[in-house]
Parts: structure tokens; C-alpha cells; sequence
């Protein structure tokens, strides 16, 4: 039984063969829906979400399967002060795969040794979210179609963006590859990724607070909102949201064929302006997560088609 909590539980060549089958199922989308009939997801989200939650409930409906779950930890046991342990030991015995989101770091690491089923991490507060990283990875496919000697600009909140840091690790792994942090000093990429995926492998990096500076350096462009949920204080969260701001002047610095990318959900870091561009790759992001979810739930059941 395999558990994905980490991309890094997957190896290079796993991640290839998942979008092989995702460009399979988007070139022939009948031919799998029947794929998962009489299997059940259950998607238990701790901590709220629209794409993460309806993209894993669609890819399995899509697949012929059935879902149960709750949308947040108030419509849970965990309301009570059931620990996840508990709430895994029992849910994995309704359903044959489970999506998990917690905003506690860890949490699905704790699951995933409770459960009778594999365990898809969803997020974990600012650790990973390794199924946006796929989604991605994917995107990056279809826009750039390449994964080696690109250069990778990263926007935002850097610290506790756990599709940022899930990102690097990914991208960490194929040659040439190049990453532009691009942060306010507050909100800098954490010692401890910046350690493990760059500077243990001589991966060459720029760290800068000027967006319009590296522009035309870029490949991608990956945008992230300044993350409210993830802050102590308000004020703090007040004086950093609209740190980087891209807009259409900024856009005119790039090359014609940079991409921009975003887990979503976008707050205001970028101008609804930019979304014409054809540059512009996060709402097309966004559809690929269904298809790439399906494939990570086909691999994990061990159904063929």
C-alpha cells in the first residue's frame, strides 16, 4: 500500500508515467469512467478548500467512483476532540482511498500510519501539498514542455506557501534548473528548504524583494497569495498582503513565452487584467489538477485500464 505525502514519495520516473496517464485521460476520458466503479473516496478537508477538494471529488466521480467526506474540521468529530489518529482508524474503513487536509504540519504523516488505505496529502499547513505540485508539473509540461534548464521564479509568501516549497523539491530534481526567490524579507523561503533542495545540490539561486528586476530572466513566473490563516497578528498580515502585485506593466517585462502560474486562490496578487494574456497558464492550471488526480488515485488502487 502507497502513501503520498511528500512528491518526494515519488519518484521521477512515477511522475512521468502519471502524466502519461493523465494525457490519456484527457485524449480519451470514456475510457475511464468506469475505471474506479464501487470505490470510495473520502475526503476529509480539516481546513477549507474549493479546487483541492471538488478537483479530487470530481476526478473520482469521473473514474465511476463515490465519495463521502466533510469540508472542515467544525462538521467533524475533531469538533469533539477526536484525535486524527482515531478519525483515520475508523474513515479507513468506509472508504478505499482518502484525501486528507490539516493545517497542522505532519498530520497526514500521523494518518497515514493509522489507515488500512493510502493517504493523499491535500496540505499540511505549511509543509506540502504534493498533488498541486503534480498539477504543476503537468502544466509546466503542457505550456513549456520541459521540466530541465528552466528557470523558476517563485512570488509571494515563500515561508509558509507549502505549494512553494513542494515545488522546489520537484523541480530540485532535473538539470539546469534555476529558482528566483522573490519575497519580502518577512516572508523568505525557510532555512530548511532552502538547505535541503538547493544548496545540498549546488542549484543555482537568486534571492531578491524586485519582481520587475528578474522578469525577462523567467521561464515561470509562480505566484502565491500572502496567506491570512497562516499569520499570528493581523497587522503583520496588513502591512505584507500586497507585497507583489503583478500586473499588466509588469507582464510587459517578460518574454513572449513566459508562463505565470498559481495554486489559487488568488486574492489581488494578481490584476484580473493579466488573466487575457495568453501568458497567463493558472485558470488552465487549475483543470489539469483533475486530470492528475486521477491518475495519482488509479496508481494508488493499483486499477489498470
Amino acid at each position: 500500500m502507497r502513501n503520498v505525502i511528500n512528491i518526494l514519495d515519488l519518484s521521477v520516473e512515477e511522475i512521468e508515467e502519471l502524466i502519461a496517464v493523465a494525457d490519456d485521460i484527457i485524449a480519451n476520458p470514456q475510457k475511464y469512467q468506469d475505471a474506479c466503479q464501487h470505490k470510495i473516496l473520502a475526503t476529509l478537508f480539516f481546513e477549507p478548500s474549493t479546487r483541492t477538494r471538488l478537483s479530487f471529488e470530481s476526478a473520482m466521480l469521473s473514474l465511476g467512483g463515490n465519495v463521502l467526506g466533510f469540508s472542515e474540521a467544525a462538521s467533524s468529530s475533531a469538533a469533539k476532540g477526536e484525535s486524527v489518529a482515531d478519525t483515520i482508524a475508523v474513515c479507513s474503513g468506509y472508504a478505499d482511498i482518502i484525501a486528507m487536509r490539516h493545517p497542522k504540519e505532519g498530520a497526514p504523516l500521523v494518518a497515514s500510519a493509522h489507515s488500512s488505505v493510502p493517504i493523499i496529502n491535500a496540505g499540511d499547513g505549511g509543509h506540502y501539498h504534493p498533488t498541486q505540485t503534480l498539477t504543476d508539473l503537468l502544466t509546466i509540461r503542457h505550456e513549456i514542455g520541459r521540466f530541465d534548464n528552466l528557470t523558476v521564479g517563485l512570488c509571494g509568501d515563500l515561508k509558509f506557501g507549502r505549494t512553494v516549497h513542494s515545488l522546489i523539491g520537484a523541480m530540485s530534481r532535473y538539470a539546469g534548473v534555476k529558482f528566483v526567490l522573490i519575497s519580502p524579507e518577512e516572508l523568505k523561503l525557510p532555512s530548511f528548504v532552502k538547505q535541503e533542495y538547493i544548496k545540498n545540490k549546488d542549484i543555482e539561486y537568486v534571492q531578491t524583494n524586485s519582481l520587475e528586476e528578474v522578469m525577462g530572466d523567467l521561464d515561470i513566473l509562480y505566484m502565491t497569495r500572502v496567506q491570512k490563516e497562516r499569520f499570528f497578528n493581523e497587522e503583520d498580515y496588513l502591512r505584507l498582503k500586497d507585497s507583489f502585485i503583478l500586473t499588466e506593466d509588469k507582464m510587459k517585462l517578460a518574454r513572449a513565452d513566459m508562463r505565470v502560474l498559481h495554486p489559487l486562490p488568488r486574492v489581488n496578487e494578481i490584476a484580473t487584467a493579466v488573466d487575457n494574456d495568453p501568458r497567463a497558464a493558472y485558470f488552465r492550471q487549475a483543470n489539469y489538477g483533475k486530470f492528475i488526480r486521477m491518475a495519482l488515485i488509479l496508481k494508488l488502487l493499483e486499477v489498470s485500464v
